[in-house]
């Protein structure tokens, strides 16, 4: 159960960490805000490179498959919170299609080949 729950808190962290980061250089080339917004967001994007290396995994390639679940689901939840926009019930269907995706490669039985 601490597997499941550990992962959930980095790739959550990841996944505030790669949005915020990504919608600083939004804001700035599409919103016309100033270029210091790249400074926090520069860093939130080094926050998740960096905690996308503490995720369960032995591999990075599956590690980052499985963070792609999260993502949709967090930018979804960044479309409604953040812009105003309330998800419909197929952003909602795909984003819970995606988190059980992502649960699948990443805690799926591995089999060991010798």
């Amino acid at each position: 159960m601490q597997v499941y729950l550990t992962a959930a808190l980095i790739y959550v962290g990841a996944a505030i960490a790669e949005i915020v980061g990504c919608f600083a250089f939004w804001a700035w080339l599409r919103m016309g805000k100033s270029i210091w917004w790249l400074a926090p967001g520069c860093a939130a994007l080094v926050a998740f490179a960096y905690l996308l290396t503490l995720a369960p995994s032995e591999n990075a390639g599956r590690a980052y498959a499985a963070y792609g679940g999260v993502y949709i689901m967090a930018s979804l939840l960044w479309l409604w919170l953040a812009e105003g926009h309330q998800p419909d019930k197929w952003d909602l269907t795909g984003g819970g299609l995606a988190l059980v995706a992502a649960a699948v490669i990443l805690f799926g039985p591995r089999s060991v080949v010798p």
